[in-house]
């Protein structure tokens, strides 16, 4: 049965238009999210830089020169020698990929949900279609995004250029999009795209496997109640599951965006993902592919604490959406 247009007008705008609400509701606590938290991205990229053994190949002196700090040191540096707001350095393409990846993603998911899986019949979405749908949302979001990733942590990488005497490549966020397409054309804007794909589903499978497991489990197997506190614990434990499964991939990926080029757009580092994961290991040592591993975490964490837990597919409440 319609609703008359006059009764319409008078409905909040989320009931008129609810995918548009909540597409703009996302959009809106993602900014919030990534201003607050993009000091420990910046600070994550840092150190996933830091004593890059394929940099000897080069000749760069950069390798051995560099100290190896960790969380703390790294941002007190980054304020001491570049500045206070350097800390938000590629922070506009960093909002940029947040717009295109929440917009793919959520188009993506309920395509999925919809058209593709469907609901069971007692109208109940079962975890592993919202595990699965959630994956291959994370994956063409992020591909959509890739662009933007990679322009953020080629920014992020500016003020240690400057710091070692290097040329900066880019004068702003625009000029970066113009200089990658005019010298690697529309390819060399998804450079990276392997790992970052790849990340993106690894996330997602942690993030919501563990966060209904753990939630179910302190609801009937504790005094806990379904209340922010239950929802907390399952946060933190489904971001460091997260963290665990997904900072590998992205410790390759953020190499293989900042590596030099020739002037073709080609890697003059690594030729694939499989080889910059193989130099990492054999000229670092294993736990070099979880640099970063504890500003990620944190960075997981207070985001989604700072969002609210609002647009995770399959929890309370996107389910009232999708009902």
């Amino acid at each position: 049965m319609s609703v008359p247009e006059d009764e319409e007008r008078l409905l909040p705008l989320a009931q008129r238009w609810p995918r548009a609400s909540k597409f703009l509701l996302s959009g809106c606590a993602a900014t919030v999210a990534e201003l607050a938290t993009f000091p420990l991205d910046l600070i994550k990229t840092r150190l996933q830089m830091q004593g890059e053994a394929a940099l000897a190949r080069l000749g760069d002196s950069a390798r051995e020169s560099a100290p190896y700090r960790g969380m703390v040191r790294t941002a007190l540096g980054i304020i001491q020698e570049e500045g206070f707001l350097k800390l938000w350095q590629g922070v506009t393409p960093a909002i940029y990929r947040h717009i295109v990846y929440s917009g793919g993603r959520m188009v993506t998911y309920e395509h999925l949900r919809e058209v593709v899986f469907g609901k069971s019949e007692d109208k109940h979405y079962p975890l592993w279609k919202s595990v699965i749908g959630g994956m291959m949302a994370g994956v063409v979001g992020q591909f959509l995004a890739n662009p933007t990733d990679l322009v953020k942590v080629q920014m992020q990488m500016e003020g240690k250029r400057k710091l070692e005497g290097k040329p900066l490549r880019f004068r702003g966020v625009h000029h970066a999009f113009a200089k990658i397409l005019s010298e690697g054309g529309i390819r060399g804007l998804w450079a990276g795209w392997v790992p970052n794909i790849q990340r993106a589903a690894l996330v997602n499978m942690g993030d919501l496997t563990t966060y209904d497991t753990v939630k179910h489990y302190l609801v009937l197997n504790t005094p806990l109640e379904d209340n922010i506190m239950t929802h907390g614990l399952s946060s933190l434990c489904s971001g460091l599951v997260a963290s665990i499964l997904a900072t590998p991939a992205d410790v390759i990926k953020s190499r293989i965006m900042n590596q030099p080029r020739d002037k073709q757009g080609r890697g003059l580092l690594y030729k694939s993902s499989t080889d910059c994961l193989i130099q990492a290991v054999q000229g670092e040592g294993f736990m070099s592919l979880y640099k970063g591993f504890l500003p990620s975490w944190l960075r997981m964490q207070s985001g989604w604490i700072t969002q609210g837990h609002l647009m995770r597919p399959g929890t309370e409440f996107s389910r009232r959406f999708e009902s």
